[in-house]
């Protein structure tokens, strides 16, 4: 798990669903007890029942979960950031019907914390600064990734139990960050042969996707791909997204190294 995935994890849940929160991952296991079952009945599930949604535990997280060159991070920062990558990945596990690794979650989302707090620090050594008016623009291209007016978008995100100053908060953060990895790597570029090599992973994802389908599905022929030049634009910003999401990893990486770090999960 990256910096970006944790540190700047802006987006609706189960958006254009219906209360994906409430519903289980498919697949995911359950006692049939559980789930209001005769165990002798085969354990089958009655037609459209779905098993009882998995719960983050969150028993025994300490008031300060780290301490990072003399600044806290605390167990509600810790807690806010983790329910919400435990239900991405609660999500993700429909598909597997494998259950939610909390204990490498937690530490993941720790370590990410941690790495995100390091470059803050870095970017106000360097004096680096966004305004408002780049938050807001941040705020803007957020809500369109989510296919949302930012009005609409900070309404979603305050059903979710994030408020607005929190989500501008991690916008500044994401974007204070951005300019700390474009001033420490300058910017990046995809090359040629990076998009055809990213185009042809993604037709490949497809095709697998298709021949595996989740449970109670058929398989299908998988969709046609658009032509490489149609989808040129989205590859590069692709395959960009990506180098810097590696240099900034690689840039935390670097700074832990000399840090003064205490953990305490």
């Amino acid at each position: 798990m990256g910096i970006g995935a944790v540190g700047f994890a802006l987006t609706v849940a189960a958006c254009g669903g219906s209360g994906g929160s409430e519903a289980a991952p498919e697949g995911q296991e359950t006692p049939a007890a559980e789930q209001g079952q005769d165990p002798a009945a085969g354990g089958a599930a009655a037609e459209g029942e779905q098993p009882a949604a998995p719960e983050p535990d969150l028993e025994g997280i300490p008031d300060v979960v780290a301490d990072v060159n003399g600044t806290e991070i605390t167990k509600d920062e810790f807690t806010g950031v983790y329910e919400s990558q435990f239900q991405q990945m609660a999500m993700q596990s429909q598909a597997s019907g494998q259950e939610v690794d909390q204990d490498k979650l937690k530490s993941d989302t720790l370590d990410s914390l941690i790495g995100v707090e390091l470059l803050e620090q870095e970017a106000t050594d360097r004096g680096i600064e966004v305004d408002d008016s780049q938050v807001d623009e941040a705020l803007t291209e957020t809500a369109e990734t989510n296919q949302m007016s930012a009005d609409d978008f900070l309404a979603a995100m305050e059903q979710q139990g994030m408020p607005e100053e929190e989500v501008r908060e991690q916008l500044t953060s994401q974007e204070t960050v951005g300019k700390l990895v474009e001033d420490e790597n300058g910017g990046f570029e995809a090359s040629e042969e990076e998009l055809q090599e990213a185009y042809d992973q993604a037709k490949s994802q497809q095709e697998q996707m298709a021949q595996q389908p989740q449970q109670g599905q058929q398989a299908q022929q998988p969709q046609e791909m658009p032509p490489f030049e149609d989808m040129k634009p989205q590859l590069e910003d692709q395959v960009t997204q990506q180098k810097e999401a590696e240099a900034t990893d690689a840039l935390a990486t670097e700074l832990r190294e000399e840090a003064d770090v205490t953990t305490n999960l």
